[in-house]
């Protein structure tokens, strides 16, 4: 998922109020070493504007789906971010990938034969950092038949009081094996 995040400056007498722009592309991969299992995700969302000086911006990501096709065994997806960017990235350019939670939230809904369906963050007070790979979700399915799970993740993106305005691009990734 690339994030573009957009600040823009509006005088207000000697001080200027800071506004940013989070827009999100997904980005998503599948495991090689298990070709039937396949993973899809919103190409982008959006988490809106938020003034710099320490706001936050939060929005669902959109539908994120597991198919696995003759599979029988558990998968687990995970998720993981780079740090958001504008222009070179120095360090009040950049928000760093510890300002994004992320929480899966539970399934929305499921095809075929499931044996276990364990969402990696089931309530807004489980969000984890993206500091580092996280468990989305994970399943066990028990026959060769087609077995889809869906969930609507969201993110959470604490705006740093030291960035400047620009569009702040990243990459957040699901993947599954």
């Amino acid at each position: 998922m690339r994030s573009s995040l957009r600040v823009s400056g509006r005088a207000t007498g000697r001080f200027s109020a800071l506004t940013v722009l989070v827009i999100l592309l997904v980005a998503w991969s599948g495991s090689p070493a298990r070709a039937a299992l396949a993973i899809t995700a919103p190409a982008t969302a959006s988490l809106g504007s938020q003034t710099i000086g320490g706001g936050t911006l939060s929005a669902r990501l959109g539908a994120t789906t597991v198919t696995s096709t003759a599979v029988i065994g558990s998968w687990t997806a995970t998720v993981t971010s780079t740090n958001c960017t504008t222009g070179a990235g120095a360090s009040y350019q950049t928000i760093p990938r510890d300002s994004l939670a992320y929480w899966s939230g539970p399934d929305t809904a499921t095809t075929g034969l499931l044996s276990s369906v364990s969402p990696g963050q089931p309530t807004a007070a489980s969000a984890v950092t993206l500091a580092a790979s996280r468990t989305a979700f994970s399943a066990t399915t028990t026959d060769l038949d087609t077995s889809t799970v869906l969930w609507e993740p969201t993110l959470t993106v604490a705006i740093p009081t030291n960035v400047i305005v620009g569009t702040y691009t990243c990459t957040v990734t699901h993947s599954v094996a």
